[in-house]
């Protein structure tokens, strides 16, 4: 499904057999389905309720509110293509070459634009700290729809190898939906592109989080105040547990693709490093699932509302009698007003 687990031939020595893949597709067979199933279930309801809150509750007054939407947009666009490639991983492929490649193409959107999203949730964390007067003028609605839409732009364009490159095909006896690349230019292809899968979804956002979040507590040290370390803690956390999720994912597929340069291309090693591959690939897309845990216990505002929506949508209907759902306790508990802090913090 991805740009490093889709080789099945590798660089080796004349002399030696080639190498068998059975157990490595038996594992992935026994292991990958259930769990894409977990993660589309909790994913797609977290999800869900980030954008219902930030949209109905929220009503996105706010540059970051903006970027938290899209940011769980890409996981619901990500998590989109999972159900797809759990059965086929179970069975074969049966959904056409049409779907191959939108699927593929919104694997690969969802996967970079949550990168570009949590960047941009750290610039415009870094903006409000540490920029104060220009963050005035920058942090505006308008501004954030139009970063948005620049970021979904860049997103797409770098997902079109996956789109043009990914095609049903034949391998054994049972139909993938996997890359194929132009005769002659395997190699090259395949290493440019886990090169900027690096690149795009690791060094630079680590580079930028180094940069920002050293400004960032500098100031906060100068200042000392309360509210603004409130209001960087969410994001920091955010991207702390991004880099946890998807690093060593990043890490093993790097390897996987440059074997040879590791002295690792013999059969055990190449057998380690797929299902190494298959396993911090799951870790990566629990990702999905993470960040509207985070939110609920990091962001006091998303509680609330988090709350009020439960009581008047589901408990409501669960428990009718209930004297707690009455009464001017709830009533003070919908009007919440949020503080100064919570604002910054987005949710």
């Amino acid at each position: 499904m991805t740009e490093e687990t889709d080789m099945t031939t590798y660089e080796y020595e004349p002399s030696v057999e080639p190498c068998q893949k059975a157990d490595v597709k038996k594992f992935a067979s026994l292991l990958l389905p259930p769990l894409y199933s977990l993660v589309l279930i909790f994913g797609l309801v977290g999800n869900a309720l980030v954008v219902l809150i930030l949209i109905k509750y929220k009503r996105l007054r706010s540059m970051t509110d903006v970027y938290l939407l899209n940011l769980a947009i890409s996981d619901l666009l990500f998590i989109f293509s999972l159900p797809f490639w759990a059965y086929s991983v179970a069975q074969e492929w049966d959904f056409g070459n049409v779907m191959c490649k939108i699927l593929s193409g919104a694997y690969y959107a969802g996967f970079y634009s949550g990168s570009f999203f949590i960047i941009l949730l750290t610039l415009d964390r870094y903006l409000a700290i540490v920029h104060v007067v220009f963050a005035l003028k920058a942090r505006t609605i308008a501004h954030g729809i139009l970063t948005s839409v620049f970021v979904w732009v860049v997103a797409i364009l770098a997902s079109l190898p996956g789109v043009i490159f990914h095609s049903v095909q034949k391998e054994g006896v049972r139909w993938t939906c996997s890359y194929h690349y132009p005769s002659g230019h395997e190699k090259v292809w395949k290493q440019f592109l886990i090169l900027k899968m690096n690149i795009l979804g690791l060094v630079i956002p680590l580079v930028l989080m180094i940069f920002c979040y050293i400004e960032i507590i500098k100031t906060l040290l100068r200042c000392r105040n309360e509210k603004k370390h409130k209001a960087v803690r969410l994001i920091f956390i955010i991207m702390i547990v991004y880099f946890i999720f998807w690093a060593p994912f990043n890490i093993v597929a790097l390897i996987n693709t440059f074997q040879a340069s590791f002295s690792l291309n013999n059969c055990e090693n190449s057998n380690q490093l797929e299902i190494a591959s298959q396993v911090t690939e799951v870790i990566a897309m629990i990702h999905c699932c993470i960040n509207p845990v985070i939110y609920a216990f990091v962001g006091e505002k998303f509680r609330k509302y988090l709350c009020t929506f439960f009581r008047h949508h589901i408990a409501i209907y669960l428990c009718k009698p209930c004297s707690l759902l009455q009464g001017e306790k709830f009533g003070r508990a919908s009007s919440y007003t949020p503080s100064t802090a919570d604002i910054s913090i987005g949710l």
